[in-house]
C-alpha cells in the first residue's frame, strides 16, 4: 500500500488526474469522518474537505516532497479545522458587536422609524423582483438554507442559485441607494 501511495503521489504531482481520483475516493470519506467529529457538522465537514482536496489539487506539484499522504491530508485536516474555530469566533464576536452597536444605535424613535423604512423598503424591493429570484432570496436570506439546499431543493444548478442571488442583491442595493442617501438624511433632516 505504502509503495503503491508513493507511486500515486508522484503521478499526482505530476498532474495525473487519474492519481488524484483513486487518492480521492481512498481517503475523502476518512477526512469527512474527521472533519464531523471534530466540527459537529457534515455539511461543514464535506465543505472543508472539498477545500482540502481542491488545495491539493491545485498545489500538486508541492507533493512530490511529501511521504505519506495520510499523514499530510490529516495535517491539513487539522490546520483547516483550527482556522474553522477561528473564523466561528471571529464570526460570534462580529455578530455579538453588531448586537451591541444595534442596542446602541437603534433607541431612539427616529432609529426605530427608519430601521421600519428600511424593511419596508426591503420587503417592497423583495416583492418587485422575478418569481424565481424572490423565491431564492426568501429562502437563503430568511429561510437560512445554504446554496447547495437551494439548488437541491428547488433542482436547478447551484451556479443558477448564486446568479440569482447576486441579482437580487445588486437589486437590493440600488434600491436603498437612493433610499439611504437621500430619503432618510432628508427625513432626519425635516423631522430630526
Amino acid at each position: 500500500m505504502q509503495k503503491d501511495e508513493t507511486i500515486f503521489i508522484k503521478r499526482l504531482s505530476e498532474g495525473s488526474r487519474s492519481a488524484f481520483d483513486l487518492l480521492f475516493v481512498r481517503y475523502h470519506p476518512k477526512v469527512v469522518a474527521f472533519l464531523k467529529a471534530c466540527t459537529g457538522d457534515e455539511e461543514q465537514a464535506r465543505d472543508i474537505a472539498q477545500d482540502i482536496f481542491f488545495n491539493i489539487w491545485k498545489d500538486r506539484a508541492k507533493l512530490s516532497e511529501v511521504r505519506s499522504f495520510e499523514g499530510y491530508l490529516f495535517q491539513m485536516a487539522r490546520f483547516s479545522v483550527y482556522n474553522y474555530y477561528d473564523h466561528l469566533d471571529v464570526m460570534k464576536k462580529y455578530v455579538e458587536e453588531g448586537k451591541k452597536q444595534s442596542e446602541r444605535t437603534v433607541s431612539g424613535p427616529e432609529e426605530k422609524l427608519k430601521e421600519r423604512q428600511i424593511k419596508a423598503r426591503i420587503a417592497e424591493a423583495v416583492r418587485k423582483m422575478p418569481r424565481r429570484r424572490r423565491e431564492i432570496f426568501v429562502m437563503s436570506r430568511w429561510g437560512g438554507y445554504s446554496n447547495d439546499e437551494i439548488a437541491e431543493r428547488l433542482n436547478i444548478n447551484k451556479r443558477t442559485v448564486e446568479n440569482h442571488l447576486t441579482a437580487a442583491l445588486s437589486g437590493l442595493r440600488s434600491a436603498l441607494k437612493y433610499f439611504l442617501c437621500v430619503i432618510a438624511p432628508l427625513a432626519y433632516f425635516i423631522y430630526g
